[in-house]
């Protein structure tokens, strides 16, 4: 895990960037230091097998539930720190 005083700063191209972003719930790791760059007009997914926290980093990514750690960035902005 990665120290919170060492996130970088926005990415000058990104869209949409999750830097850092972990989301545990008591002992269960759901989301572990993940980091994801998608460029202003592009379109990524997210697809794997049930189980790996697709959902719980869309839901952290977008406001609607708050990080362990980490920052999720839309055009540059923070979504918790400046909604």
């Amino acid at each position: 895990m990665r120290d919170p005083s060492e996130t970088p700063p926005p990415s000058p191209t990104a869209a949409f960037e999750l830097v850092g972003l972990r989301k545990k719930f008591d002992e269960l790791v759901a989301v572990d230091d993940i980091d994801l760059a998608v460029p202003t007009g592009s379109f990524y997914g997210l697809v794997g097998p049930n189980g790996p926290g697709k959902p719980t980093a869309l839901s952290m990514a977008v406001g609607l539930l708050r990080p362990t750690a980490g920052t999720a960035r839309v055009q540059g902005i923070d979504v918790w720190t400046d909604p």
